[in-house]
């Protein structure tokens, strides 16, 4: 899948945060890191969809599953980057963002392959997720290498 098909279907979630939503308690860089954590498993399932390891369907159910938590932090970080750079200036600030982790994973995460990202993906999606253990999930699978509860999780 080429980055500018990446780069629209990240778009396209982007604008189906539309309505108001209560604010994600935490720190600008918690909503930050959960809107990567959703934007990393969206482009990473796009890119595995055409192998064994297909787990769109997974990522669907995350995705709803834990909808109120990724769009509040989605919404929190939009209102936090408007007090800063002003309305048009946080769209532009989301974008990049949204670019940013397109080309990051359009050529595959750094150290899970798509059957262990579809491992975790069914394991965040099996039920709705805290905002602490979304925040978890998102420190340690956005790193640039493994460590923790997911590392010891695909060991088993």
């Amino acid at each position: 899948m080429s980055i500018l098909k990446c780069a629209a279907a990240v778009s396209v979630a982007l604008a189906t945060i539309a309505a108001p939503l209560p604010a994600l308690a935490g720190t600008g860089s918690e909503a930050e890191a959960l809107r990567k954590l959703d934007i990393m498993l969206m482009v990473t399932s796009l890119r595995c969809r055409t192998t064994a390891h297909n787990f769109q369907a997974d990522y669907q159910r995350f995705s709803s599953t834990n909808l109120t938590t990724l769009n509040a932090a989605a919404r929190s970080l939009h209102t936090s980057m408007s007090h800063t750079a002003g309305k048009a200036g946080a769209k532009r600030a989301l974008d990049r963002i949204s670019v940013g982790m397109a080309n990051e994973y359009g050529r595959g995460h750094p150290w899970l392959t798509c059957g262990e990202l579809k491992r975790i993906t069914g394991e965040l999606a099996s039920g709705r997720r805290t905002q602490g253990e979304l925040s978890a999930a998102a420190d340690e699978l956005l790193a640039s290498h493994p460590r923790g509860q997911w590392t010891m999780a695909l060991a088993r």
